[in-house]
């Protein structure tokens, strides 16, 4: 199927390629010309003059975008160029609100939308190897699933429209709460003295062991925060949260505890950092008074 990517950023450039390595990546755009002039040159993929331009060429359009003005955005500058009966998967982490309404608006133009948010982090955006969450209708993700297979190892159906991103929501506050755990807890055994390099590769493959342990303890350790998932798209996430536990008028600890942490780092000058620069907040717990 003709595919068009838009959004080139740390995780949509590997997905982008990974459609392009397989053969059915037909243009890209990004909304930053100079990233996607760059992302065209290296791999020798077309740049489309505009989304319309994109959408016209494509029967599949893929979209990895930073939050729902972008995403609003690129919709409403596709539109002229939308094919009856194409289909749009949108891999962003955005609001339950804005894929509904957005679905709403694609359908009048006979294009079907799914919110497909992804979890992996850029390791397993490179790799293929993400997991996904899928909102919509089903005989359409059915439809485009070899598309999709390309960028996701598994690839799980929840129901209709907006359902991908109430799971993500779900990934992101556990993520919020396995990333105190690991940070908190490897700043102690610093405070401790250990030696927590080795201690953190052997936990890792014990009852403590998680992906965040596996893949970020290691550079926690040595102070390295250079990012996989940045803090600063992460906040956002945990304000998506927030609003959808609103709606049941609780508060989510987790969530409320992370985002005052990283409303200290962002002021910091660290909202570019991974998440794992948490470690930050930790390890000032154990500064002499």
């Amino acid at each position: 199927m003709k595919t068009g990517f838009i959004g080139l950023g740390a995780m949509g450039a590997p997905m982008a390629l990974n459609l392009k390595r397989a053969g059915v990546l037909v243009a890209v755009w990004n909304r930053t010309r100079e990233r996607g002039d760059q992302f065209a040159a290296d791999h020798d993929v077309p740049l489309a003059e505009d989304v319309a331009d994109l959408a016209r060429r494509c029967e599949v359009l893929v979209s990895c975008v930073s939050d729902d003005a972008a995403l609003e955005e690129v919709v409403a500058q596709a539109v002229p160029g939308l094919q009856a009966g194409s289909v749009w998967v949108d891999t962003s982490t955005v609001s339950v609100a804005t894929v509904r309404a957005l679905a709403d608006r694609l359908a009048s133009r006979e294009t079907a939308f799914l919110d497909a948010p992804v979890s992996g982090g850029v390791e397993g955006a490179r790799k293929g190897s993400l997991v996904m969450m899928a909102g919509g209708d089903e005989p359409v993700l059915e439809r485009v699933r070899p598309v999709l297979q390309v960028l996701a190892r598994r690839i799980e159906f929840f129901g209709r429209v907006g359902s991908g991103q109430a799971a993500k929501a779900v990934n992101q506050l556990m993520a919020a709460g396995i990333n105190q755990a690991v940070s908190e807890a490897l700043a102690f055994g610093e405070a401790l003295g250990l030696p927590m390099e080795r201690v953190a590769a052997l936990l890792a493959e014990g009852a403590a062991g998680s992906w965040m342990l596996q893949h970020r303890g290691a550079s926690m350790v040595r102070g390295d925060y250079a990012p996989g998932f940045r803090l600063a798209l992460h906040e956002k996430d945990l304000q998506l949260c927030r609003q959808l536990a609103d709606e049941f008028q609780v508060h989510l600890p987790l969530v409320e505890m992370t985002l005052v942490h990283y409303r200290r780092l962002q002021q910091a000058g660290h909202g570019d950092e991974d998440i794992s620069a948490l470690i930050r907040e930790k390890r000032k717990l154990f500064e002499p008074s």
